[in-house]
């Protein structure tokens, strides 16, 4: 279907200080579909403005306006009125599917038309300009103005029947805590008005009702990282979701269970596999290094710290606030008190699953004196790894490896001492735990060898070996799949022949959300655009960069909040061999 396009140029003004006020920009092209104009007539088309200056622009709020033919067919605009949605290009995908473009149209400055002019002129404000400005040809080719009204109108017709139908919903199923959603100006609530948690939602673009009623908790992230919405407390919009997860989980149509139960088969069956898992890598870890140095400590450690007395605890930095190098001492005690369980001592092989950036190899190897062999997919991991290896002088002591886990040489077997895997059993897939200790029973000497292992986990309660696509799978470690405690432990001794014994059981989950807090709060000072560019040109765009630190202010909440609430837990699990004697105290 075809759009009618607008191009916008200077309105004139009077007031001497129109320009200053509104902070105009040089003139951008923008397109409108015709369903947001509500009650126009049949027939009624759009006027393009014919202006020749193309281009992209920087985001901003800016003016435009645009005429109406047949403009007494539509009804009256308030300031603050429907959200325009606004497209790019012609023959583009809509708005709803593109991150970026023009939204949220307020501030209407003009009359109705009146009998004696039938053509009005409106000027609105406008807070983001488009990714891709569409081109001179596109802007000025026929278009079918009918057919587009069809379609839009249909969009429009099903935006507010999800609308209609989540808030309906919402209205129940808020027991806890209060949310006020605001849209064109109005105000909706939901819940206890004097409850402790208390959040505030700003709706940008009609496409959020869609996308929550699609995809639910999924499209409510992907609204917040393209900018669909603003929300006043990220950490209260999780803590909400997870205090009414019994009642919004029944926010689902036929179509969304569909599309999580495929999903969820998908990624049983086909998400860890041997090639997928190589992509799986990609998209988590060959990121930009410069990325994770932004805000992980110089061990490097992608994983949960441990927290101290000498922190201030799990929550120092929320009581007396973060110091420098607290997450790095944290990080530190982490990585001695896994070696030390491992009981590892000079001369001792250690085979590591997931080598992160090598911060365990190097402090294994520069002080408790053991050799390493440490696996990675990752490539960018790999090059930083042994650069950071080599410059701690310690490249006679550690080997690190591209290479699948499934895929050790038969020169492993029963070579190493103890066995180490820090947060890498949520890439493995339920189907493959079993494969995963016998390969590890496989690798280690039949006596005197020990086993620890981490990982992000759920409570057997909410464990399935079916999970289906979240933000989480979707954005930041794709087909990746939480075990339980227990299916660990019961893996373990099926892979390994009933050859390990469980020494230990811990949960570090209170030690996270300080972690994660420590994350977005590094980032948030560290990142740069002209760095991030270096590696992903496309972050040159200011609206590129926006989503991009948003999908990462969103990520380290979602999950903050989840292991504060006991939603996701943090497990390490210790075994030694049959018969070996225990060393705890």
């Amino acid at each position: 279907m075809l759009a009618s396009y607008l191009v916008a140029h200077y309105p004139q003004h009077e007031d001497k200080n129109y320009l200053t006020k509104s902070r105009l920009l040089a003139p951008v092209p923008v397109s409108c579909t015709s369903h947001n104009l509500k009650s126009m007539s049949p027939g009624g088309r759009l006027h393009t403005t014919k202006n020749p200056h193309f281009h992209s622009g920087n985001p901003s709020t800016f003016l435009t306006h645009f005429r109406l033919h047949n403009t007494k067919y539509v009804s009256r605009k308030q300031p603050g009125d429907r959200t325009f949605n606004l497209r790019c290009a012609r023959g583009t995908e809509s708005t709803a599917q593109r991150p970026g473009v023009l939204h949220n149209a307020s501030a209407w400055l003009s009359a109705q038309p009146t009998e004696n002019s039938p053509i009005a002129t409106y000027t609105m404000s406008l807070t983001h300009m488009p990714m891709h400005a569409p081109s001179k040809e596109q802007l000025l080719s026929p278009n079918d103005s009918s057919s587009t009204t069809s379609l839009s109108s249909r969009q429009s017709w099903f935006a507010s029947f999800a609308r209609s139908s989540i808030s309906s919903f919402m209205s129940t199923a808020i027991s806890t805590g209060y949310l006020q959603i605001e849209e064109d100006g109005e105000n909706s609530e939901y819940g206890d008005r004097s409850a402790p948690n208390v959040v505030r939602v700003r709706i940008l673009n009609q496409n959020f009702w869609r996308r929550v009623l699609f995809t639910g908790d999924l499209g409510f992230g992907e609204a917040y990282m393209l900018g669909e919405i603003e929300i006043d407390n990220l950490q209260g919009i999780m803590r909400l979701w997870l205090d009414n997860q019994q009642s919004f989980s029944e926010l689902s149509t036929r179509f969304s269970r569909f599309l999580s139960f495929v999903s969820s088969l998908a990624n049983a069956l086909f998400g860890q596999t041997k090639f997928q898992a190589r992509l799986n890598a990609i998209t988590s870890y060959d990121q930009s290094n410069d990325l994770f140095q932004a805000f992980l400590s110089k061990e490097m450690m992608y994983s949960c710290a441990l927290w101290g007395e000498g922190e201030g605890g799990v929550n120092g930095d929320l009581i007396s606030g973060p110091f420098p190098g607290d997450l790095e001492s944290a990080q530190s005690r982490k990585i001695h008190y896994i070696l030390k369980k491992a009981r590892v001592e000079p001369g001792h092989r250690i085979l590591e699953f997931g080598s992160g950036w090598g911060g365990l190899a190097i402090e294994a190897a520069r002080v408790f004196g053991c050799e390493v062999d440490s696996l990675t997919l990752s490539r960018e991991q790999k090059s930083l790894a042994e650069e950071r290896i080599k410059a701690a002088g310690l490249d006679d002591k550690i080997r690190i490896h591209l290479l699948d886990y499934r895929d050790i040489p038969t020169s492993f077997k029963h070579a190493f001492d103890a066995f180490v895997s820090i947060e890498m059993l949520e890439h493995v897939g339920s189907r493959h735990y079993n494969e995963y200790f016998s390969l590890v029973n496989y690798a280690l000497k039949p006596s005197n060898a020990t086993v620890v292992v981490t990982s992000s986990t759920f409570p057997e309660s909410r464990y399935t070996g079916f999970q289906a696509q979240d933000f989480m799978r979707k954005y930041m470690w794709p087909n990746s799949c939480l075990p339980s405690a227990t299916a660990l432990i019961n893996a373990a001794y099926a892979g390994a022949g009933g050859r390990f014994t469980l020494e230990g059981v811990e949960n570090h989950a209170a030690h996270y959300p300080r972690t994660l807090r420590t994350w977005d709060r590094r980032l948030k000072e560290n990142l740069k655009q002209e760095v991030m560019t270096r590696s992903y040109p496309s972050l040159s765009d200011p609206l590129e960069y926006a989503i991009f630190k948003r999908k990462w202010q969103y990520f380290f909440a979602y999950a903050g909040e989840g292991f504060v609430n006991g939603y996701i837990t943090c497990h390490m699990l210790t075994f030694i061999r049959t018969n070996d004697v225990s060393t705890s105290m």
